[in-house]
């Protein structure tokens, strides 16, 4: 039996970890989730299981590989297997609205969300959020087909000039629009590995909303990345060294609630002060540049620790 088989859909998202468990001498295997099959009276493969599927595979053309992952998933734990970033993980990652639900549940500051199937059911209800507001798919990832919208008929515009935004799930959510300068220290994205913070880096965008940290997304150089969604202008990352603890501590209560085992959890500063949490990451692209600058490899501690729950 393996020690380990890794779930993905985009091979270059994964090679630091695959070269890093090479390196150590994992036994494991890269489970391709593209085009793949199982069956019923199929046996587990490894010890552990690692899901690194991601929400935005569609933007890729890989539309199957997230439903797929989730059945495949549930019915290894059926199973009795151990998946980390598991089905209850991978669900919460699959719905924004869901997300803010649990914000709402645990008391976290978070932006007001409806989900909506049909630009119409909208109409009485958008006062409830007001304009502007940010227009994003409940299956989100990578930034993709995220609008900022300043009425209905901005909305009925998008959606109904073009048929093919509505999937993969059919479902949209109309969020708060939080006034902030993302060119300086609005955003924060917390990387957590087993419940503890891994690190913490500031966010500063162009004001595009594909913030994937990935270095295949976002080259340190400021070079042209290779992903689906290219940004206008380079999004940097920097270390942030001196996250408040308090805003570690809520990231960390919404991390362990979420069943993540790593992820990354990203919130707002607003010059108000408010501190508004709005994404979480359970499929986490590391960034070592960052991580670098604390003194460590994000892929080693990574390895570290999945060698730790194979043992």
């Amino acid at each position: 039996m393996l020690d380990l088989v890794v779930l993905h859909e985009h091979p270059e998202w994964q090679k630091p970890l695959f070269t890093a468990l090479d390196a150590r001498g994992v036994r494991y295997s890269a489970y391709d989730l593209k085009a793949a099959a199982f069956g019923a009276n199929d046996l587990l493969a490894a010890r552990l299981y690692f899901n690194q599927a991601s929400p935005s595979a569609y933007v890729r053309g890989h539309t199957r590989a997230v439903p797929y992952a989730l059945a495949l998933i549930e019915d290894l734990e059926e199973q009795g297997a151990r998946v980390l970033n598991g089905s209850r993980a991978f669900r919460l990652e699959l719905s924004k609205i869901a997300q803010a639900r649990l914000m709402r549940a645990l008391d976290i500051d978070h932006p007001r969300s409806l989900a909506f199937n049909d630009v119409r059911a909208l109409r009485d209800r958008a006062s409830e959020i007001g304009f502007p507001a940010i227009l994003k798919p409940n299956q989100g990832g990578s930034g993709a087909r995220m609008y900022k919208v300043n009425s209905l008929q901005d909305i009925d515009d998008l959606l109904g000039g073009d048929s093919d935004l509505w999937a993969p799930d059919y479902v949209f959510v109309l969020q708060e629009y939080l006034q902030h300068d993302s060119r300086q220290d609005g955003i924060v994205r917390l990387e957590f590995l087993g419940g503890e913070l891994l690190y913490a880096m500031r966010v500063r965008s162009s004001g595009g909303f594909n913030l994937c940290p990935s270095e295949v997304c976002h080259p340190g150089d400021g070079g042209d990345g290779s992903c689906a969604l290219p940004p206008a202008e380079p999004t940097t990352f920097e270390p942030y060294a001196d996250v408040p603890a308090e805003a570690v501590a809520t990231g960390r209560r919404l991390f362990l609630a979420g069943g993540l085992d790593i992820g990354g959890i990203e919130y707002l500063e607003m010059p108000n002060g408010r501190r508004v949490f709005y994404d979480v990451n359970a499929n986490s692209n590391l960034r070592r540049p960052v991580a670098m600058a604390f003194g460590f490899d994000p892929f080693e501690r990574v390895v570290d620790w999945l060698v730790a729950q194979i043992a």
